[in-house]
């Protein structure tokens, strides 16, 4: 399927082809939280890097986010870059090396009418803020981290490949 997405002021535009387009994966990480999740978490999607076109390239920003390290207090940068609009702040997607050939967009920043996933997977609950509310459905599944199943995984347990 293809993803249109863009941020809130137009300067930037991008598709992408996902096969992988429901947005069932709610992360409640502080930094979701804190760069894309309004309600508390952020959504993200999958899709093909190699497939991205991206017009406003010069409008757009790159967070890497600080981890600290609990045992010794080490401060890190991560490996993934979160790409914003420097004009109006939208949270676009997240890439990372790690993973080059994925990108996941934020569903936030989809323009392409989604489908509506039968579940959901609420993600990183350990450090989820006290003001949020978990309202999962009685389907939905519950990790304090990250669930063993990946993005593709889920779509295809669901037979929802797209």
């Amino acid at each position: 399927m293809e993803l249109k997405g863009s941020c809130h002021c137009g300067s930037v535009r991008f598709t992408v082809q996902s096969p992988h387009p429901y947005p069932f994966n709610l992360c409640y990480c502080s930094i979701c939280r804190k760069t894309a999740g309004g309600g508390g978490y952020a959504i993200n999607l999958s899709g093909h890097y190699k497939t991205m076109k991206v017009t406003g390239k010069a409008n757009i920003s790159v967070y890497r986010a600080r981890l600290r390290d609990e045992a010794t207090g080490k401060i890190t940068k991560s490996t993934g870059r979160r790409h914003f609009c420097k004009k109006c702040g939208s949270a676009l997607w997240l890439w990372d090396p790690q993973w080059p050939e994925l990108v996941h967009p934020f569903a936030s920043a989809i323009d392409t009418d989604l489908p509506v996933p039968p579940e959901r997977t609420h993600v990183m609950l350990g450090s989820k803020a006290n003001w949020v509310p978990v309202l999962a459905g009685k389907r939905d599944r519950k990790f304090d981290e990250y669930p063993e199943e990946s993005i593709a995984e889920w779509h295809q347990r669901l037979g929802l490949e797209g």
